[in-house]
């Protein structure tokens, strides 16, 4: 790897330790032409599948658009951070598994709604009057009675 202070190409690992989540390993390394150090991240590179949209447009996976959808229901609400990182990375995971090149958005939008309500009952509720774009108060109560 070269130096990213002189450009040298001969540089030296010296220290390397695996995150806490197991997923990346840091490592510190010493260029032996300036000597100075320098730390680098080595993860898996996952190629997650595109998202078809329901006019048959693909775009690319986006997490963050995939953490709106559980930050918006989630607003005002008393769920930890980490509860939807979980989420989150629980829902990369179930798409890697299934080793498809696309996913339909409605696909994702399913999934998203079992995280949620696994979650939160309320940012379930919000999110689902949404997606399944509720008319009228019957929408919601059949989506209340399908909790219990």
């Amino acid at each position: 790897m070269k130096c990213p202070f002189c450009g040298a190409d001969d540089t030296q690992v010296i220290d390397s330790r695996v995150n806490e989540e197991g997923d990346s390993i840091r490592r510190r390394r010493r260029c032996n032409a300036c000597d100075k150090r320098f730390t680098t991240y080595e993860t898996a590179e996952l190629h997650l599948p595109q998202v078809v949209k329901q006019n048959g447009k693909r775009e690319e996976f986006n997490r963050d658009k995939l953490r709106l959808s559980f930050t918006r229901p989630l607003h005002k609400r008393p769920v930890p951070t980490e509860y939807v990182d979980r989420a989150l990375e629980h829902i990369v995971q179930k798409i890697l598994a299934k080793g498809e090149r696309e996913i339909m958005a409605r696909d994702l939008g399913e999934i998203v709604m079992q995280e949620l309500k696994a979650i939160d009952k309320v940012a379930y509720i919000r999110f689902a009057s949404v997606y399944r774009s509720f008319q009228d108060v019957d929408d919601f109560n059949d989506v209340i009675r399908d909790l219990d």
